[in-house]
């Protein structure tokens, strides 16, 4: 029994890093709300699905950062999947397991310290929201 219990507790362990790692950069956490925001069949643009709204970005180097860091991770992870003409991204096999953390938060916006909210439209509308409530 404890064999199974330490073989499943490595590979939570695993999951919960790869979908930190995945939510550790800007553009994979605006493709995952976006995915949210699109629903399950949907599949959103790119690049404009991963720049956060208040930041102009680099377009090409945002482009060049999509194409050779942040899709393929997140597609190895199998959060997503993505096509390359059009640049488009879709949910994975394994979405799930990184949009719950986003739902959480947006849940609990009314809870999150300002200095991690101002400045992020999402939150700040999810915050504005609660207190309408």
């Amino acid at each position: 029994m404890g064999g199974v219990h330490h073989e499943n507790g490595e590979q939570v362990i695993e999951k919960w890093n790869s979908v930190f790692k995945a939510l550790s950069s800007e553009p994979r956490r605006q493709i995952i709300v976006s995915l949210l925001d699109a629903g399950p069949d949907q599949s959103v643009p790119l690049p404009e699905s991963a720049m956060m709204p208040n930041v102009p970005p680099n377009m090409r180097q945002l482009r060049q950062e999509l194409h050779h860091v942040h899709l393929p991770m997140l597609a190895d992870m199998g959060f997503i999947t993505w096509e390359a003409e059009p640049l488009i991204a879709a949910r994975g096999p394994r979405f799930d397991e990184v949009a719950v953390v986003f739902e959480a938060l947006h849940a609990e916006a009314s809870r999150i310290p300002n200095s991690l909210v101002l400045g992020c439209q999402r939150l700040e509308e999810e915050q504005q929201n609660s207190v309408n409530l």
